[in-house]
């Protein structure tokens, strides 16, 4: 009887841990996906590759979509798990204060990131972002009434691509004009 009620524990224990141990079923019951391994990202030809400095992103497309350019607000891009503004999105920010200088409209900022992490922290994650162009901009002299804020985390992104490129694109604050 003990021997079978130990027999019993042991496997309850080695179940628990082998489901729960690396978070993955719960990332699966919640329908997310993990981060692509090593072996899953695309591998670019020798001849392709660019030497990048260290902590440093890709630069984002210099052409902006036609409805970004048709509304005079370009979009702004950020590091990996990062949503400090860099100095080159700071001044898009400063052309993006002259469309409210000559609007009166409101916009809204949408924060975006790239497919990896969880739903619950790009949730988290975009909303940083889209409040940091927001005080930037309030800084800059445009009143915050007239700016609101969404985080739509990974659920939007540009480029549907799982690579460096593609999250590049991807981890942005969008600029909405309202009506």
């Amino acid at each position: 009887m003990k021997l079978r009620t130990l027999g019993l524990l042991l496997f309850v224990a080695a179940l628990a841990l082998s489901l729960g141990a690396c978070g993955c079923f719960q990332q699966a019951m919640r329908g997310e996906t993990a981060p692509p391994t090593a072996e899953q990202k695309a591998v670019t030809p020798p001849e392709e590759k660019k030497e990048m400095p260290v902590g440093e992103a890709p630069t984002p497309p210099a052409e902006a979509p036609p409805e970004v350019a048709a509304a005079g607000l370009a979009d702004i891009y950020f590091d990996f798990d990062k949503y400090n503004i860099r100095s080159g999105d700071a001044e898009i920010l400063k052309k993006d204060y002259e469309w409210f200088v000559s609007n009166s409209g409101r916009v809204r900022i949408e924060g975006n990131c790239d497919e990896r992490g969880t739903v619950e922290y790009n949730l988290v994650l975009g909303q940083k972002r889209a409040d940091a162009a927001k005080g930037h901009l309030v800084n800059l002299g445009v009143d915050a009434s007239r700016l609101d804020t969404i985080s739509y985390g990974k659920e939007k992104p540009v480029d549907p691509g799982h690579d460096e490129a593609a999250w590049a694109k991807n981890r942005r604050d969008h600029f909405t004009p309202l009506q």
